[in-house]
């Protein structure tokens, strides 16, 4: 198949074409929620070893101020979002599924809520490795919904080199549009952290990849972008899961990543567009991570929209401010092909929550939520963008077979899109079973 796919478009093989549902939020600027009285602040919100607590109960803290610090290298720290007082430090539910021990941070109501903590830096006399030090202290990771810390991921593996930074602005689940907002109200912003993570990481050139559902935020940043050519902006085709790294490079630069390889394999590192703009925005302040844009949406929310919300609120408090109605909702955080639903109203935002979904079902019964026996249609196999066999996959499962489904059947090259489930007409949960069966791998390896 052609780089640039049916009609010219860039594009990968494979994928589906979910209806968006994106026209609620998308025109809708950024608007800031108040603070909530207490702020739930999990130490685990990233891939990688939880952040270790610097503070004490009691303790009072101001806006900004380091209140966990890195625990090695693949951590980072986590920072006051609120000036206040240390509650406790106790086990709360996560949208992770088991309660992780927390910072319950209580907010002082009458503080001005200014950030006190941060101390200007000189950019531009940063070397590489002080740059990467200084992204590590910020508390940053990928706001796209994989929390894995941005540090880690600007350095570059031993023996290999880079040549080209992807950014991801496709933002391909449906119903999110934060990203897109921050391309349209923050291009200032975006273009410092690119020009920051190319420092970084040694890149020549830059390539924003958009999807084309959204051409007012391409031509918006190809008015910001240098006429060098440096940083270069291109729609890729709509479709699902056109977000993903692997698929993006393919998209924009043709590049495929090896089965098991990663970007830096094929010369490419790749950041998303929201973590790159507020690293523009934090770095030269010398501040850490304590706020993010969320999309708050769905068919059970009175006021769709993008809002900034400090990092530990809770979703209960989310939905008291924007008001949800229907009597049988689901909550998921992030997005509905990804994002894993959450029960308890306590389940705060994290730096990885990119969204916050209300699903009402009224229609919802028993007959529909059934799984048929697989009928071969062989659906799952037209949709997977890694060319993978979810059918087999799924039988395999079915025998507790989970060895054999990441020796012979490449399992872990599955990540975990939900393509193949949207498809099957059976309703077969296919994600779930991989996840089992990859977590299960996962023991036994241990």
């Amino acid at each position: 198949m052609s780089l640039f796919g049916l009609f010219g478009r860039r594009s990968f093989q494979h994928g589906i074409h979910p209806p968006d549902n994106k026209q609620q939020t998308a025109s809708q600027p950024i608007r800031r929620l108040p603070f909530p009285e207490l702020l739930v602040l999990p130490l685990d919100q990233h891939i990688g070893k939880p952040a270790r607590v610097i503070v004490n109960k009691g303790q009072e803290v101001v806006r900004g101020e380091p209140i966990a610090e890195a625990d090695g290298f693949v951590s980072v720290p986590i920072h006051a979002p609120a000036t206040g007082r240390i509650k406790g430090i106790e086990l709360m539910p996560t949208a992770r599924g088991p309660k992780s021990l927390s910072i319950l941070l209580e907010v002082y109501e009458g503080s001005t809520q200014e950030v006190l903590w941060g101390s200007e830096r000189d950019i531009g006399a940063l070397s590489p490795q002080q740059m990467i030090q200084a992204v590590q202290e910020s508390g940053m990771v990928g706001l796209g919904g994989a929390a894995f810390p941005s540090h880690v991921k600007l350095t570059i593996p031993e023996g290999k080199q880079v040549d080209t930074l992807v950014v991801n602005g496709c933002e391909c689940e449906p119903y999110l549009s934060c990203d897109h907002r921050v391309m349209l109200e923050h291009p200032k912003a975006l273009m410092r952290g690119i020009r920051y993570a190319m420092r970084a990481t040694g890149t020549k050139q830059a390539v924003i990849g958009i999807e084309d559902n959204k051409m007012d935020a391409v031509e918006q940043l190809q008015t910001h972008a240098p006429r060098d050519d440096t940083i270069k902006v291109v729609a890729v085709e709509t479709k699902y899961p056109q977000g993903s790294e692997k698929m993006l490079i393919k998209s924009a630069l043709g590049r495929e990543v090896p089965a098991g390889g990663l970007p830096a394999d094929v010369g490419v590192v790749v950041n998303n567009v929201g973590t790159l703009a507020a690293l523009g925005q934090l770095l030269p302040k010398g501040e850490g991570l304590i706020e993010r844009v969320i999309t708050v949406a769905g068919p059970g929310v009175k006021h769709p929209g993008n809002y900034l919300v400090p990092l530990g609120t809770p979703i209960g408090f989310v939905l008291d401010q924007v008001g949800y109605s229907g009597g049988q909702n689901e909550f998921i955080l992030g997005g509905p092909m990804m994002g894993p639903a959450v029960s308890a109203l306590e389940t705060p935002i994290t730096k990885g929550s990119s969204g916050l979904l209300v699903l009402n079902e009224p229609n919802i019964n028993s007959e529909t939520r059934r799984i048929w026996p697989c009928i071969k249609c062989a659906r799952c196999v037209d949709a997977c963008p890694m060319h993978l066999n979810p059918s087999q996959l799924g039988q395999l499962a079915a025998k507790r077979q989970y060895q054999t489904m990441a020796e012979r059947y490449h399992l872990n090259d599955c990540f975990e899109c939900g393509c193949c489930s949207y498809v099957c007409p059976s309703n077969i949960p296919l994600v779930q079973y991989f996840r089992i069966a990859k977590a299960i791998n996962r023991e036994q390896a241990a």
